[in-house]
């Protein structure tokens, strides 16, 4: 089972939140992600919540990228 620290990933007002919560809130509820910063997600991207920044098509490219990288 996988597990993470929400208090390492999250600012500290949605660190005692469950998991269905916070993939519902606004992206500024990750750690480092200003107000300002989601707004321009969203301008970008249509992002709104942190679950639709995963689902972001260019995330998952991303990753990939990099696995194939770590893996040579």
């Amino acid at each position: 089972m996988a597990s993470i620290d929400l208090g390492n990933v999250l600012d500290k007002a949605w660190a005692d939140k469950s998991v269905p919560e916070v993939l519902s809130a606004p992206v500024s509820a990750l750690k480092g992600v200003s107000g300002r910063q989601g707004d321009l997600l969203n301008e970008a991207f249509g992002i709104k919540t942190v679950a639709d920044l995963a689902k972001l098509k260019y995330v998952g490219w991303a990753q990939a990228l990099a696995a194939l990288d770590a893996a040579k």
